[in-house]
């Protein structure tokens, strides 16, 4: 029983290194002896629970998504605009995290900047709950007779604005926006997103398909 929990540590110790080590450097660059510096652990321990860098890669990917994931739940009782800006504000909240909380999205922007391959179909696995969410609230906003694309088109457009914490550093928003980043900041720019999306959707995408439709 105690090496059991032993064990269960060492790995747990091993993937949050890992995590920061790969979010700094990228997994080209970073060094399976650093990780075990940081875990407290030696070389074989990588091998026996991951069988390797690669492996431990993808697991320590999983591990900051499983840790960071925004919470989508879907109360399909409350107005689909409602639940589109909870979708959202969960989201940028998601994306506009600082320190260790941001493990994640420092991940995902070094395999932006230097892909691996290695992640990319766990990665659409990990997304396509929280989309097929989206996709259902978008669909209840704009009616049935909506296409596949137009839904896809308007998940582009509200990812991509949320997205913004990813794309700009902290310094330069906050120099466009002339003010700091504080916690209400961050709601009322999700408010703002919610509010400019269904916008959209009401006065150019709905026109537009029962234009179609007629």
């Amino acid at each position: 029983m105690i090496k059991r929990k032993d064990g269960k540590k060492t790995k747990l110790n091993l993937l949050n290194a890992a995590c920061e080590v790969f979010a700094q450097k990228g997994y080209r660059d970073a060094r399976i002896s650093e990780i075990c510096k940081r875990a407290g652990s030696n070389l074989a321990s990588v091998n026996y629970y991951f069988g390797g860098k690669r492996n431990l890669y993808g697991k320590a990917w999983q591990h900051a998504y499983e840790k960071e994931k925004p919470d989508f739940s879907d109360p399909v009782t409350t107005p689909a605009q409602d639940r589109l800006r909870a979708y959202i504000q969960a989201l940028i909240q998601n994306f506009s995290v600082e320190g260790d909380a941001s493990l994640f999205n420092r991940l995902y922007l070094m395999e932006f900047l230097n892909p691996t391959g290695l992640i990319q179909n766990s990665w659409y696995k990990n997304i396509e709950p929280g989309r097929r969410i989206l996709h259902g609230i978008l669909r209840d906003i704009m009616g049935p007779g909506v296409s596949d694309l137009d839904i896809k088109f308007c998940e582009l457009s509200i990812i991509n604005q949320c997205r913004i914490f990813m794309n700009i550093k902290g310094s330069d928003l906050e120099y466009l926006l002339g003010q700091a980043i504080t916690p209400e900041l961050i709601r009322k720019l999700a408010r703002h997103i919610a509010d400019f999306s269904l916008a959209g959707i009401q006065t150019g995408v709905a026109p537009k398909r029962e234009s179609t439709v007629s």
